[in-house]
């Protein structure tokens, strides 16, 4: 499970910010909301707010660009353009089987080098106390460099290039510890999944239809229940199809690419008539249907979902129950993060605690990235809140300023100017 993000200099974050999920145990609210294990408690789900083209889809993109890395796909890193600092720098802390690791990296974007990089196992006590084991030390500026048991050299590092993180270039068997930070790490980013409800793809939920099994059976399940007046959602063969109008016996339907027909395959039924989802469903129905894998994925097999304009084209009342799905105590190792505009989502009272709600806001100078229980109680901000209508006055900030009104002035202005020339 996630536990920490941070970022610096990358995308629109010029200075450092940092997501935790970690959880506040002082307070008891809502720990159904907290995953516990091995004295680490842990946030199942996190929303973030602010206005467009803040830095939401920002912090996005720094998770897609560490799990690209991780996992030696295409490095996805940009600096801030507001600075002449070409290095980006991030890390993660997270929970695998039990143990606590952190990974951080620094990345020259002008020499495509790594020039630096620690993987640090955090070990805790039954007391709440923390340790630090480095396995894996390397800064190429500083000249240093240590390898837990000692078993690679730094004559060893200077003969692998920089241009990869240390754990991909190192050939497997030459050391045991360098093996089992691949095996850690690409593990976990394994285990990330990554959704733009704005361009989410259909194809993640045909493949897991296509099988008869009880990860289908669920998916279908939760799309039917999502969409009341839906009878049954399924994967039928082309025959099977009906569109208006009646076909001939042995007709095809459409000669149309297999990827194609794969999404005209999916058919929902209502009052017992079966019609291809693709071309009878709403925009909303659809993002329900393609988003319907990957919740069901992650809930069933401990995954971490992180979307990306979570509410859009989708009911507040259906956003809050995939939301709530994720928060029950019968989810016992799924996380979801997710940005997000609608303030319905926004309660301290029944669905999040304060840790859970972040926020991002930007001024001429920065981004801010900080949590409601930033907030203390002397700030007004307690459980009892109502944060709903403190959000809407400001308190928070991460509030839009539209100044509309001027571009309906300016239109005026433009409209009285051309009817005095017109005279």
């Amino acid at each position: 499970m996630l536990i920490e993000i941070r970022a610096k200099n990358c995308y629109s974050f010029n200075e450092p910010i940092n997501i935790s999920m970690k959880a506040d145990m002082r307070n008891r609210k809502l720990a159904c909301n907290v995953h516990q294990e091995h004295n680490f408690s842990i946030l199942k789900t996190a929303g973030i707010y602010g206005p467009n083209n803040v830095g939401k889809t920002c912090l996005v993109k720094c998770i897609k660009a560490l799990k690209y890395i991780l996992l030696n796909k295409k490095n996805l890193l940009l600096p801030n353009i507001f600075t002449d600092n070409p290095v980006c720098e991030m890390g993660v802390t997270f929970l695998s089987e039990g143990k606590k690791y952190s990974y951080n990296f620094k990345y020259d974007t002008e020499k495509n080098e790594y020039i630096y990089e620690s993987f640090i196992e955090i070990i805790k006590d039954q007391y709440g106390n923390e340790k630090e084991e480095i396995w894996l030390m390397l800064d190429t500026q500083e000249k240093k460099f240590c390898c837990r048991n000692n078993e690679l050299t730094i004559d060893m590092i200077r003969l692998v290039t920089k241009s990869n993180v240390l754990f991909h270039l190192i050939d497997s068997g030459n050391s045991q510890t360098i093996d089992k930070i691949k095996e850690i790490l690409t593990g976990f980013a394994d285990r990330i999944d990554i959704i733009d409800m704005n361009n989410i793809p259909i194809e993640h939920t045909i493949t897991l239809m296509k099988n008869k099994n009880r990860l289908q059976e669920k998916i279908v399940e939760f799309i039917k229940n999502a969409d009341l007046y839906m009878d049954n959602f399924e994967y039928v063969e082309q025959e099977k199809i009906l569109f208006n109008g009646i076909r001939k016996p042995n007709e095809q339907v459409l000669d149309l690419p297999e990827k194609l027909m794969d999404q005209i395959r999916l058919v929902s039924t209502y009052k017992g008539k079966r019609v291809s989802s693709m071309l009878f469903d709403s925009t909303g129905t659809k993002k329900i249907a393609a988003m319907a894998s990957y919740v069901i994925e992650a809930l069933e097999q401990g995954r971490i979902l992180v979307v990306d304009e979570l509410d859009s084209s989708i009911h507040f009342r259906l956003t809050r129950a995939i939301v709530t799905m994720f928060n029950n105590e019968l989810n016992t190792n799924a996380q979801m993060i997710f940005t997000v505009h609608d303030i319905n989502l926004m309660d301290c009272r029944r669905l999040f605690r304060k840790e859970q709600i972040w926020f991002v806001h930007k001024d001429k100078e920065r981004v801010y990235v900080y949590s409601l229980a930033e907030f203390t109680a002397n700030d007004g901000v307690r459980d009892t809140s109502d944060i709903i209508e403190k959000y809407r006055k400001g308190a928070f900030a991460a509030l839009p300023e539209p100044e509309l009104i001027k571009s309906l002035l300016s239109i005026q202005d433009n409209s009285k100017k051309e009817c005095i020339d017109d005279k």
